[in-house]
């Protein structure tokens, strides 16, 4: 089955030639706008949030990023797709058949509602295995279909991970459509895997491997989310109370005077789950420009201060 093809770099709109920083600051920024959680058509931003997650998903990730650009340049969007032979998400390096003579490409499974498009799926989706575990066969004159796991990605929002929900996802076998109501517990991480049993090929299960979506303020560490806390230098040098993000709110933490950058602070309870805290990490940032005012009081604090790091 064909898929469209995705132009992650113009999703993101960056040039193919982007550094990491510049993709990790344009993400941030369309992630920020797109947000189903601030935006006011939360439809629209949830699917637009969607597909800017998954084109960071793939271009940040160096190993999918070299796989994605070997397609070339010259793919236009919404052309047809097919992954070249053995770029499947099916495992192994020969294609499995049953004994009705059918390849994986006929058995294919296709997701939805999972958060990732079919050309996701089909570039870097979760291996689909093929084989007989015992319950395929002939039973009597008839054909069964053999048993068969499946197994998928499912992208799951850090607001989701931290407070449990309830997701239907469909899966389209070669003859017909299942719906399924998915539950994502509360506190759920990274890699983890969804069994539901008994929905996959012919009696087989279905598993949905999870990916957290990307986010604009914070890195997973585990059950921990990891914020990295901009600063001016007189806040560090005075002290200040800052709001920073949770994924429930803004929580006021104090900065005592003298911080350093790279200081880490805890804020208990706001991480994914019971376990899970919020890490925060100091960063001092200088201003881009300075005036001439500005420069002399900067002047003054040297002089009177007669501090050097380097003594």
């Amino acid at each position: 089955m064909a898929a469209q093809y995705k132009d992650y770099y113009q999703t993101l709109g960056v040039p193919r030639t982007a550094t990491a920083d510049e993709l990790k600051k344009s993400f941030r920024k369309l992630a920020r706008e797109f947000h189903p959680d601030v935006a006011k058509d939360k439809k629209k931003a949830e699917e637009k949030f969607k597909d800017i997650n998954e084109a960071y998903e793939v271009l940040s990730d160096a190993d999918k990023r070299k796989k994605y650009d070997e397609l070339g340049a010259n793919w236009k969007s919404g052309a047809e797709f097919r992954p070249p032979p053995g770029q499947g998400g099916f495992a192994g390096g020969q294609p499995f058949r049953n004994t009705r003579g059918m390849s994986p490409e006929d058995l294919s499974t296709h997701f939805g509602g999972t958060g990732f498009s079919d050309f996701f799926e089909q570039m870097f989706g979760g291996q689909r295995p093929g084989g007989f575990n015992g319950r395929g066969g002939f039973a009597g004159e008839r054909m069964t279909e053999p048993s068969r796991d499946i197994e998928g990605d499912i992208m799951v929002t850090l607001e989701e991970a931290a407070r449990g929900s309830l997701r239907t996802v469909t899966v389209r076998h070669e003859n017909r459509t299942d719906s399924h109501q998915v539950k994502i517990p509360a506190g759920i991480t990274e890699g983890q895997k969804l069994r539901i049993a008994g929905r996959g090929e012919g009696g087989g299960d279905l598993y949905l491997r999870v990916r957290l979506a990307k986010h604009p303020d914070f890195e997973v560490d585990g059950h921990n989310l990891v914020h990295e806390l901009e600063i001016a230098p007189w806040e560090a040098a005075l002290g200040a109370e800052i709001s920073v993000p949770t994924l429930t709110g803004k929580v006021s933490i104090k900065i005592p005077h003298g911080t350093a950058s790279g200081q880490k602070f805890r804020v208990r309870g706001h991480g994914l789950g019971k376990t899970g805290d919020l890490h925060i990490t100091v960063k001092i940032v200088m201003p881009d420009k300075l005036t001439e005012a500005q420069k002399k009081l900067w002047q003054q604090l040297a002089e009177e201060s007669k501090f050097n790091p380097r003594d």
